[in-house]
This record gives structure tokens, sequence and C-alpha cells, in this order.
């Protein structure tokens, strides 16, 4: 492009004419949103639309001209293009808000995972609302008056654009007031703003001054049912699912035959109404495996604490994590560490770029068989993790159809994406029922006490009201992405080790249920005695004779 054909502008207008680009080019969904919280499109509402669209534009501008400077205008909103194009494909493309959470998200994703969300689609997308306008700003002549002129204007240019926002406020407070109060979503979809407010509450949560982490459960021991049979081992396997929602699990009434093996599961309970502490797995693992609660839930009270891992080490039980997953997010940083995820070249159970969730099973009766100890064993699945559905099972498990084989979920049709979801239910159903056979045959050859209990970290929207994926803020999210599935497995031994009721326990499976529940039931139905135990909390204690 020839820099001299460029009209000369003056850098007011840029950042007028930027701003405007901005609040109209990736925005979509906010304005779907607006619209919808507004009384839906009408015309008796166009002047509610314009009125926010100027107010917005000003507020912009008012912004965008404390940085109208000579070399640092153009680069600012290259950036901002750039970053902006990138986060309102997101939104638009999969339904998600950016917030802090799915900040950390970003950040703590392993690079396969965010491989994953990279398509074609989206290059066309940056391209044309980043790349391009990127540009044009770059080979855009600027005119810029003397200085104290310049800061004279800019001053007044702020004053004013400040004022005009109030005064628009003010005459449309009547409508727009009730929209923000119910519909607080907005400030999480109005971009770029959003990712200013998510990435600075991330960093602060990030860079907050470290404390001494407390210790939890130190009084923690094994309970007096232990006495009765001391020579006998126990073995408690966790499974941490991924992304499974309940609503897709057969168990739950879901009209697909997604779980043919746990339905024939002897002794199997499944508790059918359980809800997350969160919609992602870097709140939802680290809340769940504390003892705070969603409501009393925040990143930094959990990063202070110890947490259910390590009450169980206090109590005298060899603990190990093993993941097939993006780690742990922090909860078993103090405990045995396996990373089942890397492929190996010729692993039937690897497919050159991640790992099967079987592969977590590996030597695991050997390892039971030759332990010492009492073991507590996390599996820490890779589950359902989208938007690439159709790797997360073998070719074998492919049984629903068509199924969906792009990341650019887009291309699909709903049912194709939903078959694909669906093939990983069915393959977790597989690998929960093969942990039950082998927990089942290490009791009986043996002579150790065995149980499982599995529950999923989150759940999925698969496009109802046009969401995808999950990591919605909790208060907005859909069901779909907090309703979870849960059960547990208990041996012979273990029942009657332990004084646990079955028939007791599958009359409260249809009861309410939260991940809240995990951590007092993981040490009640281990008889573990400590200060930090809640019976309230713990599924199994109106079933403990």
């Amino acid at each position: 492009m020839n820099i001299t054909r460029l009209p000369r502008i003056s850098a007011p207008l840029l950042t007028l004419g930027a701003s405007a680009f901005l609040v109209l080019a990736y925005n979509l969904n906010f304005w779907k949103t607006f619209v919808s919280a507004t009384g839906g499109a009408q015309l008796g509402n166009l002047p509610v639309y314009l009125g926010a669209f100027v107010a917005l534009v000003l507020l912009f501008n008012a912004i965008l001209t404390l940085v109208n400077f000579r070399f640092v205008i153009k680069p600012v909103l290259i950036a901002l293009f750039l970053c902006a194009s990138a986060a309102s494909y997101f939104m638009n493309q999969y339904g998600v808000v950016i917030d802090a959470a799915m900040v950390q998200n970003v950040v703590e994703t392993d690079p396969r995972e965010a491989h994953e969300l990279l398509s074609w689609d989206m290059v066309r997308t940056v391209t044309l609302l980043g790349v391009l306008p990127s540009l044009l700003v770059w080979w855009l002549p600027l005119r810029f008056p003397p200085i104290r002129r310049d800061l004279l204007v800019k001053a007044g240019t702020v004053a004013l654009s400040l004022l005009a926002v109030v005064a628009l406020l003010i005459l449309l407070f009547k409508t727009l007031a009730p929209a923000v109060r119910e519909h607080r979503e907005l400030r999480f979809l109005l971009t770029p703003t959003n990712m200013f407010q998510a990435t600075h509450g991330y960093l602060k949560r990030k860079w907050a001054q470290p404390t001494v982490l407390a210790a939890l459960g130190t009084d923690a021991g094994k309970g007096t049912k232990w006495a009765a049979t001391p020579a006998r081992r126990t073995v408690t396997v966790i499974v941490v699912g991924e992304t499974a929602r309940a609503m897709n699990f057969s168990l739950n009434g879901y009209a697909r035959p997604t779980n043919p093996l746990l339905s024939k599961q002897q002794g199997l309970i499944n508790f059918r109404n359980v809800s997350s502490c969160g919609t992602a797995t870097a709140i939802s693992v680290p809340c769940l495996f504390s003892n705070l609660g969603r409501d009393n839930y925040t990143a930094d009270d959990a990063g202070r604490q110890e947490g259910l891992l390590d009450v169980l080490k206090h109590a005298g039980l060899d603990v190990l994590w093993r993941d097939n997953n993006s780690g742990c997010k922090g909860t078993c940083d103090r405990v045995r560490f396996e990373d089942m995820s890397k492929a190996v070249a010729g692993d039937p159970l690897c497919d050159g770029e991640e790992c099967y969730d079987e592969r977590l099973l590996r030597g695991l009766p050997e390892m039971i068989r030759d332990s010492k100890k009492d073991l507590v064993i996390v599996l820490h699945q890779k589950g359902s993790h989208g938007p690439a559905y159709w790797k997360r099972y073998p070719a074998g498990f492919g049984k629903f159809g068509p199924v969906c084989q792009t990341n650019e979920l887009e291309q699909c049709s709903r049912e194709s994406i939903v078959a694909a979801y669906d093939n990983t239910i069915l393959y977790t159903d597989y690998f929960l029922s093969k942990t039950i056979d082998l927990l089942r045959t290490v009791a009986t050859d043996s002579g150790v006490d065995t149980s499982l209990l599995y529950f999923s970290d989150h759940g999925e929207s698969l496009g109802e009201k046009n969401m995808y994926l999950h990591g919605a803020p909790y208060m907005f999210s859909p069901s779909e992405q907090r309703s979870v599935p849960m059960m547990t497995w208990l041996s012979a031994g273990y029942r009657e080790r332990f004084h646990i009721d079955n028939n007791c326990l599958a009359a409260r499976a249809d009861q309410a249920f939260s991940h809240d529940n995990v951590f007092h039931t993981v040490l009640g139905m281990l008889n573990i005695s400590t200060a930090v135990y809640n019976p309230k909390l713990d599924i199994a204690h109106p079933c403990s004779r």
C-alpha cells in the first residue's frame, strides 16, 4: 500500500473511529443480549439502542484519548484489534464469556488442548477483524497538533465525552438500570473492556503475596472401624471426570444407551441430582478437594490451606494422583503424581498426540497388590473435553453418528456434535466399568477392601441457547454446565468393614447433592476421624451403622 495515497487525518478522529469500530465489530453477543434484555427488537426501543451505542463509543473514545500520543496510539490500537478479534471469535463461536476464570483456563490449558481450539475459521476472523484493521492503522498518516494545544484538546475531549456519557445514562436510566441489574453477564460480553477486567482479576490473584500454607486436619487418624480387620488393606479409587454432563448418561434417563456396562454393574449407586462447584476445571477441582464449599470458595482461600488429599496423608494413607489431563490445579502438589498423558510411540492406548483414559489403569493391579499401605488413588480423566470430542475415544467406541470430526463446530450439525460427545460418555462408561471390574478382582484375589467414587468436574453446553463448551460465570451458567454425574461402588468387604448399607445409599440416589459433599463423604467412607469432618455433608453417614 502506498502511504502517500492515504489521507492524513487528525489523531482525535482516529480514536473516535476506532472506538466506533470496537463497539460494532467485536460485540455481536453483547448487542444480542442487550436487545433481549431491553425487551427485544422493536422500533420503539431504537432510541435506547442508539443511545447505548453512542454512550459506549464516547466512553471508549475518552479512554483511548488518554493514550493518543505519537508512537503510542498505533501499537495500542493494533494490540486491541488483534486481541479483541480473537476474543470475539470464541465468544461468537462457542457462546463463552470473558472473565477471570476464563483467563485462568487459557493460561493453564496445556498446548494440546489449546491447539484443538485453533481453526481456519479463527484465522479468517482474526485476519478480517484483527490483521486488516491493524494494517490500516499502521499505514494511516496521522496529524498531531502542537503539544500544548494537543493537551488542551485531549482534556476537552475526555471531559465532553464523559459528560455526554453521563447525560445519556441519565436519559436512558429507566430502561438501562433494570437491564444491567438483571443481566449482569453484559459486563463479561463487552469487548475489549471484558478482557482488561478478566486479566486484572486473574493477575491480582496470581500475583497476590504468597502466604504460609495452613495445615488442615493434622489430627486425622483412622477411626474405630479399622480395628476389626487390621490386616486387610483398603484401596479407594477417586475418578475425576472431565466435562461429563449428567443429562447424557442413560443411567439418568438419557434416551441413548450411553451406559450399557455401568447399568449392569452390581452394587453401583448412581446419584442423579448433583451440581458442580464451578463450570471449569480450574475452579471445580480445587473447590471440591477443599473443605470450603462453593459458597465460601475462593482461589486465594483454597491456595492458602491444605486439602482433602493432605488430610488423608495425615491419617496415614498413601495417596497417588494419576493424570491424563492438564494437571491437578494445585490439589495434588504434596502427594505422589504420575503424568499418564504423554503419548508414547507404539503405545496402543495413545494415538500419537494424546492417550486414552484406559492408560490410567496401566499397572494398577500390580501396584495395589504390591503396596504395603492403604491406598487412595485419584484418576483424572481426559473424559469428554471439547471441542475435539471425536479424539477422546478409540475407534471402537464410535457407536453414535454421524460424528463431527472438526473443532470448527460451526461446520457441523448439532446432531453430529452431540453424537461425538455421546461417544465420549460411552467410552467413560467402559473405563469406569473396567475400573470397577479391576477393583472387584483385586478384592477377591488379594483380599483388599476396594471402593470407587466417580464424579465429573463440570458439565458442557452442546448448542443449547447457542452456547458451546463450558466456563460460563456460575451465576449465569446453564444447567448443562452445572449438572454432573456422580456414582459410587463398594466391594462387599469394604461395606462390611466400614458398616455401610448399600440399600440405604441407593435410597438417597435422587436427593440433591453437590461437590460440597465430596470432601466429607470421602472422609466418612474411610472412617477418618478429624475435626474438619462434617457428617452432615457426608452422603454415606446416614447409611453407616
